[in-house]
């Protein structure tokens, strides 16, 4: 459970502590729920000086970090075959972070090896559900770090 938006960018912080080039973070969760506020905190916790937003309309967006993070929102795509032209593979080639919002729609390429990252609505307008699913032998090896992760968000 996250309490607001400062705990959600924990979280991400969190998650930015076990990302490797290559992995990809599938975020599943209704409009709202925090997708942009926690990936605002996996960037800047890998050293970006540009805050992330939402790339709702531009479709994607890479931040200068280490490892570089790509970031996605594949809200707006209808067919499998739209994510597959956004050539999001050279990304993960390029031992870069692949962090899809709406990842459902990722998720039969990419699902596999993934860490997918549910997020709800809480009780009240500032508490956000966050749970796990760590998907592929790499992200299970990492499981107890995704708990300190979710830790370190709700203090």
């Amino acid at each position: 459970m996250s309490g607001g938006a400062d705990e959600t960018r924990a979280i991400g912080a969190g998650i930015a502590r076990l990302v490797r080039g290559g992995d990809v973070v599938l975020l599943v969760g209704s409009l709202g729920a925090g997708k942009t506020t926690l990936v605002q905190g996996l960037v800047a916790a890998l050293g970006s000086d540009e805050p992330a937003t939402s790339p709702t309309f531009t479709l994607a967006h890479t931040y200068c970090t280490t490892p570089p993070v790509t970031h996605v929102d594949l809200w707006r795509l209808e067919h499998l075959q739209e994510v597959v032209d956004l050539a999001l593979e050279e990304v993960l080639d390029e031992g870069g972070v692949l962090v899809a919002e709406w990842g459902e729609a990722a998720e039969p390429l990419y699902g596999a090896d993934a860490l997918v990252v549910h997020l709800g609505w809480g009780r009240t307008d500032d508490e956000r559900t966050i749970s796990f699913e760590a998907h592929g032998g790499s992200w299970a090896s990492r499981a107890a770090g995704l708990s300190e992760a979710l830790k370190a968000g709700t203090g």
